[in-house]
């Protein structure tokens, strides 16, 4: 068993308002569906992801949580699979969500922007055993607590914010996932 670790993009952060769908780690099945395909190529069943929220000036940034990897699968049966994880625009705020970036026909979706489509469509992350802070006290624990327990967890002294600890991603070893699984459980009371 191995992990790995990333950042969302600027203003992804559940604690400020933003609806998280890729990944989706608030469901009963998490999935992870056209972000870091670096990282959706690396794990294997039975491996961790773990998500660090994006950066907002005068927020600190948190590990939302994780999930373990059940399987991986194509966009194009995640469409058949999951329905509600397709893409779709929220009426309220004009977000899009969801994380499946194919049509029913396995052409990209009209409403996903990236340019690297033929790479982000493969190993389309089905997941089980969440992990995620999702009330204001758990989040606000985590955001207090985040930076300082990862400094710990890969032995980074002189870090002042989270890019200095984990850039974009980072790679977890069984030991480590352990630590970070301890901590979240830890903060919700488990």
């Amino acid at each position: 068993m191995k992990g790995y670790i990333y950042t969302m993009y600027k203003g992804a952060d559940p604690g400020a308002g933003w609806k998280m769908s890729d990944p989706d780690i608030y469901s009963a099945t998490p999935s992870l569906g056209a972000c870091v395909p670096n990282v959706r190529r690396a794990v294997n069943e039975g491996d961790y992801i773990f998500i660090v929220s994006g950066r907002i000036a005068s927020m600190r940034q948190f590990v939302v949580g994780g999930f373990q990897v059940a399987e991986k699968i194509d966009a194009l049966s995640a469409f058949d699979r999951f329905p509600e994880k397709r893409l779709k625009r929220d009426d309220e705020t004009g977000q899009i969500l969801g994380n499946i970036i194919v049509d029913k026909y396995g052409n990209h979706s009209g409403l996903d922007d990236h340019k690297n489509f033929d790479r982000r469509v493969e190993n389309y992350i089905v997941g089980r055993n969440p992990e995620a802070f999702k009330d204001a006290l758990e989040i606000e624990v985590a955001r207090d607590q985040s930076l300082g327990m990862l400094k710990k967890v890969f032995h980074v002294e002189n870090a002042n914010k989270m890019h200095d600890v984990i850039a974009r991603w980072r790679k977890l070893d069984k030991e480590q996932v352990e630590v970070i699984l301890a901590w979240i459980r830890k903060i919700k009371g488990g």
